[in-house]
């Protein structure tokens, strides 16, 4: 058996900083732009702005991160820590400088997953073919319903939320059926409690017109780009190092191993200084920190109401179950979306299903299983050996695959 897991919450430390050759520990006395953090779009953005002449800091709080860390082997098979991969609504600007960078390596395969909507498992992105073939004929026709009053129901006046935007673009049924539970189960509130903005970008739209639209096109598959995805050959790693090297290459600084201890505003800009006793002025600050820590940090402080809602932020975490299959390929899919609340479950992977990769193993496999939790729950401290055996027991309740393990 092949089995691992991992807690990842959504206030992490910033990482991905490049390989060594382009790293150091020395920090700068001075610079344009300080960027605090060396994940993906902090290099990106250190690469671009060097290229414009500025000089360019990063710092990035650990002393070995790379792609060594956002990439580790499981059962033979090199897997992303998380389940990671570009959406394609990615701005064409970063597609094509990702495609500068990695040349051949950044792949655009098409997705080709399953979603679970009432005890039925689709295609996702959605087929309208199978969905009149597979779906209960009782939830087409309330579908059906929803849609043939959409015009009306959008001009009427709907609540600034996530249920409100989404209820307004596409009803009461697919709402209840699939948001709906996909949001109380990724966040841990309900729709009501959520900002408009989390529905707008799960759907890659900004306003209730454009949500109805966007996955009314999807079902017709007017357009082929909404059903494929970029993803590096190597793991999403690869990307970070590209990032980093190019900035490198351009003359930005990679200083790893500082601790950001205090950001002093000033006139003319501010001052950096690290737990190591030094510190670098800079004319402008770019930060990737989770924001409670960032407001800690700046001196003089923030207004007082500011500080008080950044120390009542909650964060939540992601669990990251990997379990190796030893016969062959789990499934044909790159992923199993479950919105349902018949499982904690939210997703699952299977990496090398992602990618073309000429090494990956063909007789063995791994998924990733993600489980959504709040830090320090039942689920976040549940030993290994018993995570295992929940997962396995999930796969058999929503009819996937046994796992060969």
């Amino acid at each position: 058996m092949n089995a691992s897991s991992e807690s990842a919450d959504d206030d992490p430390e910033p990482g991905g900083s490049p390989g060594l050759s382009s790293r150091t520990t020395q920090l700068p006395t001075q610079a344009d732009l300080v960027i605090l953090g060396a994940g993906p779009a902090a290099l990106a953005a250190a690469w671009r702005c060097a290229q414009q002449g500025l000089q360019v800091v990063v710092i990035e709080a650990a002393a070995d991160r790379g792609r060594a860390e956002q990439i580790r082997e499981v059962n033979g098979i090199q897997v992303d820590r998380g389940s990671h991969r570009l959406h394609p609504a990615t701005p064409q600007r970063i597609v094509e400088d990702l495609r500068l960078l990695l040349g051949d390596d950044l792949q655009n395969p098409p997705r080709h997953g399953r979603i679970r909507i009432a005890s039925r498992w689709v295609r996702y992105p959605l087929h309208p073919g199978e969905m009149l073939r597979v779906m209960p004929k009782p939830l087409l026709a309330q579908i059906a319903r929803d849609s043939s009053t959409g015009v009306l129901r959008r001009r009427l006046r709907h609540p600034d939320t996530y249920a409100g935007v989404i209820q307004a673009g596409l009803g009461s049924t697919i709402y209840e059926h699939l948001y709906a539970p996909f949001a109380q189960k990724l966040w841990g509130l309900p729709g009501e409690m959520i900002s408009s903005r989390q529905a707008y970008s799960r759907v890659s739209a900004d306003r209730p017109t454009k949500v109805a639209s966007q996955v009314m096109r999807t079902l017709r598959a007017e357009r082929q780009q909404d059903r494929a995805y970029y993803y590096p050959r190597m793991g999403f790693g690869q990307m970070t190092d590209a990032y980093g090297a190019a900035a490198a290459q351009a003359g930005a600084v990679i200083v790893t191993g500082h601790q950001v201890e205090q950001i002093s505003l000033r006139s003319d800009g501010a001052k950096i200084s690290t737990d190591q006793g030094s510190s670098v002025r800079a004319t402008r600050v770019f930060s990737t920190l989770p924001l409670p820590s960032l407001v800690r940090l700046v001196r003089p402080g923030a207004p007082a109401t500011v500080v008080e809602a950044a120390t009542r932020l909650r964060f939540r975490g992601m669990v990251y179950a990997y379990l190796g299959h030893q016969a062959g390929r789990w499934t044909s899919y790159d992923a199993h979306y479950l919105p349902g609340d018949d499982t904690r479950i939210s997703r699952i992977s299977e990496p090398a299903n992602y990618r073309d990769n000429p090494e990956d193993p063909q007789d063995r496999s791994v998924i990733c299983v993600e489980i959504p939790a709040t830090v320090g729950d039942a689920v976040w401290t549940l030993p290994d050996e018993q995570l295992v055996a929940q997962v396995a027991h999930r796969l058999h309740q929503v009819d996937l695959p046994p796992l060969q393990l």
